[in-house]
């Protein structure tokens, strides 16, 4: 049956069974997954990361970014959950679904090059520990 909004439980682990109409949030392993909105059965798994989805809770009501588009179900359903409510969007072509993979690959890449830089920017800038046990046996010896 196709669903028009969603309930959601936060989960320390998935459950072997997913209830339809569901969202289960484990914080803890970064996951998030319901059953396809369309009533297909599938089950949608949503990793929660700077470079996936994120969820917001405001008021008891849940958010999930970016959209969820199915494009590897039979359905190939495409929707927003927002507020807790299901928002419907239009089927996409083709091309613009590998345009959207393109984007998320740049955007992911572009996102771990800033990590590992920032990373490698903060270890240069620290002394290493042996430099610091020569720095305090030379401060020792000078004295």
């Amino acid at each position: 049956m196709k669903q028009s909004q969603l309930s959601y439980e936060i989960v320390e682990f998935i459950p072997e069974q997913i209830r339809e109409g569901v969202l289960y949030v484990s914080m803890r392993y970064g996951t998030a997954i319901h059953k396809c909105c369309c009533g297909c059965g599938e089950e949608v798994v949503t990793p929660l990361n700077p470079t996936d989805w994120s969820i917001q809770i405001e008021h008891n009501k849940l958010t999930l970014l970016p959209s969820i588009g199915n494009w590897s179900f039979t359905c190939q359903s495409h929707y927003f959950i927002k507020k807790s409510k299901v928002v419907w969007a239009g089927r996409m072509s083709q091309q613009l679904i590998d345009r959207g993979r393109a984007y998320d690959r740049r955007a992911k890449a572009q996102y771990f090059e800033d990590v590992n830089r920032k990373k490698a920017l903060s270890q240069q800038a620290k002394p290493s520990v042996l430099q610091e046990v020569w720095a305090t046996v030379k401060k020792w010896w000078d004295s």
